[in-house]
């Protein structure tokens, strides 16, 4: 947990789920640049009297500082939205002062404060854009936020298209601002999200099927070479087994169990709602009618029961945002060992040099290697 000093108030914020070994902050220069800039430190105080809307909050940090304003907070994350509900409850405001959606629903019906963390992805940051300019007017503010390294002119060059001239702030601490002046009449066209492609084949049982990626789905466009690796050595197995994809991102290794294995019942689990999305149009437009599966946003495994699956598969991240870290794919592990019944297995692939065969081991009592290749590893851990 740490201290956040606005022009307002110090908040206590924390990020979701906290813990304590990681001494990862919930905010950073950006969001205090933002701050700064609306309580006019650098100039006039920006009237949030309006209908304010913050865009893309980590964790919470910009939307707990402006809660007295009834912020509508919209994000990709479910941890975002759970990092929120702690932190307002952390220093006392009421829940009820944020009003959260996710980016796959409807937008508001009309913006007079737009303020937004530059998201890492461009297709996210363009997708929500497109969703967000019917609602915006020649007399909103927009303001987006970022760390130098996260600002590209590509990234200016989408706030122009879709909204209107864009110009930046000077650097502090190494953040920067975005300053957007809308132009109602600016033609705009169409979000090009979802987009859709073809597995490749030599790729086992989701060969030559259709995925859908929504916009900030890991590998909008292709098939990444993780996930192809971990497709050609799936495990097959048979009979009514519950089957979890854990971090599904676009569904495709769910899907593949699915098909090896008509009989199991998948649950696809994310904390993305734009993941979640894409997993289900991959799934529905692959499968048919009679096939069973669940699509849950949470905090891993948190919602599953414990001894309640057959088998795990997982592809974990080792970014969170800009921070190298494992800590999510510590807590995907014990997640799987936990709603694992005994003699389930998870099945992980990973980088080589990321060592997972070792905490699998003190989890799990021990660890197989499945497969290597130069680059990847897949891994096999049974719950004991």
């Amino acid at each position: 947990m740490n201290r956040l000093t606005t022009p307002w108030h110090e908040l206590d914020l924390a990020r979701f789920p906290y813990d304590p070994r990681d001494q990862l902050r919930a905010w950073d220069a950006a969001d205090e640049y933002l701050l700064r800039h609306l309580a006019g430190e650098d100039g006039t105080p920006v009237d949030l009297s309006g209908a304010v809307v913050v865009l893309g909050d980590r964790w919470g940090a910009l939307a707990t500082a402006l809660a007295g304003h009834r912020p509508v907070q919209i994000g990709d994350s479910h941890l975002a939205r759970r990092a929120t509900e702690a932190n307002l409850e952390r220093n006392g405001i009421a829940a009820t002062a944020v009003r959260p959606r996710s980016t796959r629903s409807d937008p508001p019906e009309r913006v007079d404060v737009l303020l937004l963390r530059v998201p890492k992805s461009l297709s996210l940051l363009e997708d929500q854009l497109h969703r967000l300019a019917p609602a915006v007017h020649a007399g909103t503010v927009v303001v987006g936020a970022g760390m130098v390294k996260e600002i590209h002119t590509s990234t200016l060059k989408l706030f122009e298209q879709i909204l209107g001239p864009t110009r930046t702030s000077p650097a502090w601490r190494k953040a920067r601002l975005v300053f957007c002046t809308p132009g109602p009449g600016l033609p705009r066209g169409r979000s090009p999200w979802p987009r859709r492609w073809e597995v490749p084949g030599d790729t086992g049982a989701a060969s030559g099927r259709t995925v859908t990626n929504h916009a900030g789905v890991f590998c909008a466009e292709r098939l990444d070479i993780g996930t192809r690796f971990f497709l050609r050595h799936l495990p097959h197995r048979r009979g009514p087994e519950h089957v979890v994809d854990l971090g599904c991102g676009n569904g495709v290794v769910g899907l593949a169990a699915a098909l090896d294995n008509p009989q199991a019942r998948v649950t696809f689990a994310d904390e993305s709602y734009q993941a979640l999305a894409s997993a289900e149009e991959t799934f529905r437009a692959n499968t048919g009618p009679q096939a069973e599966a669940a699509f849950v946003a949470g905090d891993g495994l948190a919602a599953l029961a414990d001894g309640s699956a057959d088998l795990v598969l997982n592809n974990p991240p080792f970014h969170s945002h800009q921070a190298t870290t494992d800590a999510v794919a510590r807590r995907m592990f014990s997640d799987a060992h936990r709603v694992l019944r005994p003699g389930g297995e998870l099945w992980v692939v990973g980088n080589r040099h990321l060592g997972y065969h070792l905490r699998l081991r003190r989890l799990f009592g021990g660890c197989e290697l499945v497969t290597s290749n130069p680059k990847f590893v897949v891994l096999r851990a049974v719950r004991g």
